[in-house]
């Protein structure tokens, strides 16, 4: 069953992607533009 799921900036912590993962899978991360840092950065599942 997929669940969404919030992904989290490692860098300054903003919340700016919703994703949908299997409950069953390990945790999400990706990089994606964080439009506070205004970069490229890694964006891991909100716990």
């Amino acid at each position: 069953m997929r669940e969404g799921v919030i992904l989290r900036c490692t860098v300054c912590k903003e919340e700016n992607y919703i994703a949908k993962n299997d409950k069953r899978k390990d945790k999400i991360e990706v990089n994606k533009h964080c439009f506070k840092c205004n970069a490229h950065q890694t964006h891991k599942q909100k716990k």
